[in-house]
């Protein structure tokens, strides 16, 4: 039967969106609850919905019992500290499985490379319903900073780089594309990630701010293009050197971030 996909990221697997005009008060994600929990990159996330509601970020089939990333439940000490957010996470009318905001440390472009990974997004799901996809709205504005996209980890011909200013939005098949961002500056970033399920409610609100499946990538000079993916390649192999010492192998899985 297959799943029921956008159409609008067939092509590509990401379309963006008009970027959001409106102000929001910082205190919507600088006043709640943080939780350490690993992405790529030196992380925190402050859960608006979870699996039951709890201040976690664990993926849905974790819990008892498990089931696939739909469904999520709001957390009301939260959302209400963050109303606006939470307003955007429920905008499309689809339905919606973990939210969270992201809070991103200054890295690299090598650091990006390095750290690209897909998501674990339709463990459990079921055949014949709607993908999970995940939307990015970027908070702060992060104009030296981009998001790398790529079909494959390491070949760099595949990349698109898009750009993170304030109000930036859009929405990733992230099990099928490999993602990180490069965040540049002293302080840092804010976003909220939503998981969404595909479907006509997605559709729609996709054509509503004018989703466009191919933009112009980033500019990047290319010696850090270069510099960044010879990085790229030195710690993928010193990686596996070093598990191989301990008779390990790589394994490389989707993360649940």
């Amino acid at each position: 039967m297959g799943y029921i996909k956008s159409a609008a990221l067939e092509e590509t697997g990401y379309v963006v969106l008009d970027r959001y005009n409106r102000e929001i008060d910082p205190k919507e994600w600088l006043d709640i609850e943080y939780v350490d929990w690993k992405s790529s990159g030196d992380t925190r996330f402050a859960p608006l919905a979870s699996a039951k509601g709890e201040i976690e970020c664990n993926g849905f089939w974790n819990h008892k019992p498990p089931r696939t990333d739909k469904d999520g439940v709001w957390i009301d000490a939260q959302t209400e500290l963050a109303p606006t957010l939470t307003e955007r996470a429920l905008e499309p009318g689809a339905n919606v499985g973990r939210c969270r905001i992201i809070e991103l440390q200054p890295n690299t472009y090598a650091d990006c490379l390095y750290n690209l990974h897909q998501d674990d997004n339709n463990r459990l799901n079921p055949d014949g319903t709607g993908w999970v996809v995940r939307g990015f709205f970027n908070l702060t504005d992060d104009q030296t900073s981009y998001f790398v996209l790529r079909e494959n980890r390491t070949d760099p011909s595949e990349e698109t780089r898009i750009a993170l200013p304030a109000g930036a939005q859009l929405i990733v098949d992230t099990q099928r594309l490999w993602h990180a961002v490069a965040h540049y500056g002293t302080e840092p970033r804010y976003c909220l990630i939503t998981s969404w399920e595909s479907g006509p409610e997605l559709d729609a609100y996709i054509e509503k701010y004018n989703g466009v499946s191919k933009v112009d990538t980033y500019p990047v000079d290319q010696e850090t293009l270069d510099a960044g993916q010879a990085e790229q390649t030195r710690r993928i192999a010193a990686r596996a050197a070093a598990l191989a010492a301990r008779g390990q192998q790589e394994v490389i899985a989707m993360s649940e971030a």
